[in-house]
């Protein structure tokens, strides 16, 4: 009897491996993505700064992002320097995380 138990669950088992089902794993949080934007001021206020970039050949583009008490600020900003902004973009706007003032090294 037990051998026959065993014959009838070998023939009632699948020919070959069962793939395994994936298991639905909860999302992880996604991480903001930061985007990066060069160029030159051609604004700034106490709340925001306007950045626009020019590539010879294309048209340019200028951007406004939003600076908030967490934006840190490496160096001096003024009109007509050139910066580096980390940023995230969101419902509001453009919130510069990151603002790094590019100088010029003289020789």
């Amino acid at each position: 009897m037990l051998r026959f138990l065993a014959g009838l669950l070998l023939l009632m088992s699948p020919a070959g491996p069962v793939p395994a089902r994936a298991q639905n794993a909860p999302p992880a949080e996604q991480k903001p993505k930061y985007e990066y934007f060069s160029g030159t001021i051609t604004a700034l206020d106490e709340d925001k700064v306007t950045v626009i970039k020019s590539v010879l050949g294309k048209n340019s583009e200028t951007r406004t992002f939003l600076i908030s008490k967490t934006t840190r600020i490496e160096g001096k900003m003024k009109l007509k320097v050139r910066v580096t902004v980390r940023y995230t973009r969101d419902d509001d706007g453009d919130h510069a995380l990151h603002i790094i003032v590019r100088t010029v090294q003289k020789k």
